[in-house]
């Protein structure tokens, strides 16, 4: 029910009236997906055919089951901007009880950092790059072009939702809304990579290890390379407690950017294994250290763009 491969351009005005329903159809014309919030501010529940994962799911969510229902099941997942869905029988007692509207920011193609409360507001404007704002009841949403995945609590008082997550209809807010940054995506990959507690969760000790046979177009001496890795490496290895998902994010991002002038070949896949090996080395469980270097390289990828 969702629009894929595309970003939407949120309206640049609210609609007048207030009507929920008019609201959503007015936002789906924008090419946002939209769903009624009962009181609460919460999706309605599922129908009876759909309770408890029954019907399996939606197909784009992360169950990717084939439910077809034709009701507003599945939260986020029901989002659309198909106007006959919209004003469907299925859909008009949900409309009935609606007193707000709430749209699906990864179907739109965005993502919305939700910041709860002043404290959360300065840390944004001190980290992250300036964007759309949309103030809400205790704080703001900050508004990036580009979708992501959905996190709770990355940080005191910040949500990040996009893909899987809906967010509240509270206007179009203020200010020019920018690209999806990497500071951002690195927020989820800290909330993921916390090192585990006890032993290490798995190892990537096969992984090959750089050396010039693998990286034959790179402009760098070896010793040039190898002092920044190691480096690096280590400012990984010092996270113990927690950060060091964060930290491997970092460093790949860094040394990738130190080749992006180089001819090529410059053995990144090395590279980045050996941070992944460091980061499962103080606990952090692999797929998140590879998911955390990944971005990582493809951020100054993406920023040399």
């Amino acid at each position: 029910m969702t629009p894929t491969g595309k970003t939407a351009s949120p309206p640049s005005s609210g609609h007048p009236d207030g009507n929920p329903l008019r609201t959503a159809l007015y936002l789906a014309t924008a090419g946002l997906p939209v769903l009624p919030l009962r009181a609460g501010k919460v999706p309605f529940g599922n129908c009876r055919a759909c309770a408890n994962g029954a019907c399996g799911g939606r197909p784009q969510m992360k169950s990717a089951g084939p439910c077809q229902c034709p009701s507003v099941c599945h939260g986020w997942a029901a989002a659309t901007t198909d106007p006959d869905v919209i004003t469907s029988r299925a859909w008009a007692p949900a409309w009935r009880q609606a007193i707000s509207v709430a749209y699906h920011p990864g179907g739109a193609g965005l993502t919305v950092v939700d910041l709860d409360n002043a404290a959360a507001i300065a840390w944004a404007r001190v980290t992250l790059p300036a964007t759309r704002a949309v103030p809400t009841t205790r704080g703001q949403h900050w508004l990036y072009r580009g979708a992501m995945r959905t996190a709770n609590a990355v940080r005191p008082g910040v949500d990040v939702k996009s893909l899987m997550a809906y967010a509240r209809w509270l206007g179009p807010g203020d200010g020019i809304m920018t690209d999806l940054p990497s500071s951002v995506r690195a927020l989820v990959v800290r909330e993921e990579a916390t090192p585990a507690r006890g032993r290490v969760a798995s190892s990537s000790s096969a992984h090959a290890r750089w050396d010039r046979t693998v990286a034959t177009g790179c402009r760098h001496t070896e010793q040039y390379v190898r002092t920044g890795l190691e480096h690096g490496l280590a400012l990984i290895r010092s996270h113990t407690e927690s950060g060091a998902g964060s930290q491997a994010f970092q460093v790949a991002r860094f040394q990738a950017s130190r080749h992006m002038q180089c001819p090529g070949p410059c053995g990144l896949d090395a590279i980045g294994d050996q941070i992944i090996d460091a980061a499962v080395s103080v606990g952090v469980p692999e797929n998140y250290a590879r998911r955390a270097v990944t971005n990582g390289l493809n951020a100054a990828t993406d920023g040399a763009a």
